[in-house]
């Protein structure tokens, strides 16, 4: 009888070692090899962790300079510790097989695993089964580490791709980027009616942006070789551009500038879900927005005043400036934070204006008819404005 239970417990330790391995194997293949985005609990954890401890250590910077310096390791830091965890999943595994198939201690199982999974030959076991075991966590090895020297390069060739527009964006918009200085300056050269190819161009990045920032989930972390410089703020300055020429500037409408912002304001929501960060898909365009009606108004009077062509019904235009924006404000302002962005107008300067963290973390609560309405502190929100409702 005590020899049939000791059976069954190796048996038990050999498959629950079996399954750390098969494990940590497919998580390796959706991080690496999977050409979609996939929900992965190692990754998420370990990244979750890596970034607590980055936390704690940037709640000492005094300066958004610091602060970026410390959070530039945040990404490679995290990818290192995935690659540990892996092998160490991996190693503990075969310990646990090589000890269910064999008769030696534990520690022996640990060597064992060790030698063969570093394929350093330091210890093996001449048996059929033990041999096969250790073939196999060398290949497994030597297949991870391989899979993520493939994988710099692609994180590297889209990062190159998302920063070439975002430095490009410098020259339009100034910096920190602002919708109002692309208006601006585009006025100033007389290109205000000639955007087609630059919302083309735009619609293009947040495609790929959507493709690249969901199938490598490390890359929204990657950031920018210039401080002040983010893709996320220069994707909220692009969407900013659009809705206010859409909805204020006087001159003929571009249909391409619609669609410039509806793949923005998706490909935004993908990555959110990626992220699993909350948000209601299903807004209308008198739903709260983060900017007020007093910065849109301001707004409109410095473009005025620099001679760029106004709509007179600005009640309208406010409307309309609205309507556009609800569509990515949510989402904007969450992946601000999540990536730390450079303070931005409209984008992650909302956090220094509105102290409640992540502006996205509204407590939404059901009102009468089924809607949703925006609370913070207990106030509901006025739709359009950050302004409680007294």
């Amino acid at each position: 009888m005590y020899h049939m239970l000791w059976l069954l417990l190796r048996i038990l330790v050999f498959l629950l070692g079996a399954t750390s391995v098969l494990a940590a194997l497919l998580s390796a293949i959706r991080t690496f090899v999977l050409p979609r985005s996939a929900s992965d609990i190692f990754s998420r954890n370990v990244f979750i962790a890596v970034r607590m401890l980055f936390e704690l250590r940037k709640r000492r910077a005094d300066t958004y300079e610091r602060r970026d310096q410390i959070m530039e390791l945040y990404a490679p830091m995290s990818l290192l510790a995935l690659l540990v965890v892996w092998l160490l999943c991996i190693q503990l595994g075969y310990t646990a097989m090589f000890w269910g198939l064999t008769d030696g201690s534990l520690y022996q199982a640990f060597k064992i695993s060790g030698s063969s999974l570093f394929t350093l030959g330091l210890a093996f076991v001449d048996t059929f089964p033990a041999i096969l075991l250790t073939f196999t966590e060398a290949a497994i090895g030597l297949l991870i580490v391989a899979l993520l020297i493939a994988y710099l390069p692609a994180i590297y060739g889209s990062f190159s791709r998302r920063e070439a527009a975002v430095t490009l964006l410098e020259t339009r918009a100034g910096s920190p980027p602002s919708a109002v200085e692309i208006i601006k300056r585009y006025h100033h050269i007389g290109g205000l009616g000639d955007l087609t190819e630059v919302w083309r161009g735009w619609e293009t990045w947040f495609a790929e942006i959507e493709e690249s920032h969901t199938s490598l989930g490390s890359l929204p972390f990657f950031r920018s070789p210039q401080p002040q410089r983010s893709w996320i703020t220069a994707a909220g300055t692009i969407l900013d551009t659009a809705s206010l020429i859409n909805a204020a500037v006087d001159i003929p409408h571009d249909p391409q500038a619609d669609l410039c912002i509806r793949a923005g304001y998706i490909c935004l929501r993908y990555i959110s879900r990626f992220f699993r960060m909350p948000f209601d898909p299903n807004l209308a365009p008198i739903d709260p927005i983060s900017i007020s009606r007093v910065e849109f108004d301001l707004a409109c009077d410095e473009l005025a005043a620099d001679g760029v062509p106004m709509k007179r019904d600005r009640d309208q235009a406010w409307r309309d400036f609205a309507g556009w924006r609800v569509n990515y404000d949510t989402v904007l302002l969450a992946l601000a934070e999540l990536t730390d962005a450079p303070r931005a107008p409209w984008t992650s300067d909302r956090f220094l204006i509105h102290p409640p963290r992540l502006l996205a973390r509204y407590r939404k609560i059901k009102c009468q008819g089924g809607r949703l309405r925006h609370f913070v502190d207990g106030r509901a929100l006025l739709p359009g404005s950050l302004e409680p409702l007294r």
